[in-house]
């Protein structure tokens, strides 16, 4: 499956002579001031992408998503990420082909074959997998960015809703993918974060190196996570359904199972196999043109070892009110969420849970530049900090003064 997203890569890259193709892009910037805990990306606690050591002005995001026409039914698509964090990293977010015919039929099928996002989110509608309301994604969006993607194939089926005169639109959708093996490592090791930075392939992730780490059961465990490795050669698979709703109110449910075999171990990258398995549910109702709400809940279990010595239970949700006046939007979110532990390896602590309130105002200069700024609280719990010499409780903020550039 590796193989398959190196191919459609290459293809999403290299042939744009072959068709029409389309590029878009986004450049955002940000004033940053960071909490006093060192980021879970520079191997500390805490939750946020930055802390104090950030302080300034941050490439906070850039991005470029490329859309090639190869025919009539068939396109490639791909999403390169630029990001400074320590360093400055680049790298593909999504690379897929797409199969799309042309039909007059009711149902319409689609054909995706690469690295891409399962649908699940309704927060993230926008160029490259963003999000038109915070600037920093619910707690449930951003574990999605940091350790799933797609890398295999999905097939979707929709019944448009005008085609047969009716108000409800449906889609349905089957994956089966390979790679995103190690998914539950951060959220045993580090718990659930709020951050709107995306993983590329091949990147890695650092979280702080619990003391459990130490002892024979974990000592192959590497204190990074690769989220899209191959571990146990099985393949998962994931079964999803839209309903719209005269796109006043839409409805999306998955269940997602990678298959993982606890078990399996990549001695090489320190990379284990996990099960991990969840539902996810979302909803969005337009209240008029300017006001919504949506909501989002995701919970599940995931293990990894011998003899599933780490057995963990997860569960997240968030409501996100926004309005918008003429070129300015309001958004405000409230999000909880939790790891429960439930096995017995005492030596390796990793309940948590947490609450975080985020606000944020965007207002549009033009249709490619936007200003904005974003205040976020944040209170968490997670039993793994105490070892390691810090407040089992802390709290934090962070406040972003963002400008954006779209092309």
């Amino acid at each position: 499956m590796n193989k398959l997203l190196r191919v459609v890569v290459t293809v999403c890259t290299t042939i744009p002579i072959l068709g029409v193709a389309k590029t878009t892009g986004l450049l955002s910037v940000a004033a940053v001031q960071g909490d006093e805990l060192l980021s879970f990306q520079r191997a500390g606690v805490g939750l946020y992408r930055y802390d104090n050591q950030h302080d300034g002005i941050m490439l906070s995001q850039a991005l470029l998503s490329n859309r090639i026409e190869l025919t009539t039914n068939w396109s490639a698509h791909s999403v390169l990420n630029i990001q400074q964090d320590k360093d400055v990293k680049i790298g593909f977010s999504q690379a897929y082909a797409q199969y799309q015919p042309l039909t007059k039929n009711h149902y319409k099928w689609t054909l995706k074959a690469g690295g891409f996002y399962p649908q699940m989110s309704l927060e993230n509608p926008e160029l490259g997998w963003t999000s038109p309301y915070n600037y920093s994604h619910s707690a449930i969006n951003t574990w999605l960015a940091e350790e799933l993607r797609t890398v295999g194939v999905e097939a979707s089926v929709k019944r448009l809703g005008n085609r047969v005169r009716s108000a409800h639109s449906f889609n349905w959708f089957a994956a089966v993918f390979k790679g995103n093996d190690p998914a539950g490592t951060l959220l045993a090791w580090r718990g659930f974060a709020i951050h709107q930075r995306q993983t590329t392939f091949n990147e890695r992730v650092r979280f702080a190196r619990p003391v459990s780490f130490a002892t024979l059961q974990l000592s192959k465990q590497s204190d990074y996570v690769l989220p899209f490795e191959e571990v146990d050669g099985r393949f998962g698979y994931y079964l999803g359904m839209h309903w719209d709703y005269y796109k006043q109110s839409q409805f999306r449910v998955y269940y997602y199972d990678n298959n993982g075999d606890p078990g399996a171990l990549n001695v090489d990258t320190g990379q284990y196999a996990w099960d991990t398995r969840f539902l996810s549910v979302a909803w969005l109702y337009k209240f008029d043109k300017q006001t919504r709400f949506i909501m989002q809940l995701l919970g599940g279990k995931t293990a990894m070892g011998q003899q599933r010595g780490i057995n963990n239970d997860f569960y997240s949700h968030f409501a996100l009110f926004s309005h918008q006046i003429k070129q300015h939007r309001f958004t405000v979110r409230y999000d909880y969420f939790t790891v429960r532990d439930k096995d017995d390896w005492q030596f390796d602590p990793n309940q948590s849970n947490g609450e975080s309130v985020t606000a944020s105002w965007r207002y549009n200069l033009s249709e490619q530049w936007q200003l904005g700024a974003e205040i976020s609280w944040l209170k968490s719990d997670a039993a793994h900090r105490q070892p390691i010499g810090f407040n089992q409780v802390m709290s934090q903020q962070q406040l972003m003064l963002v400008a954006q550039w779209r092309f």
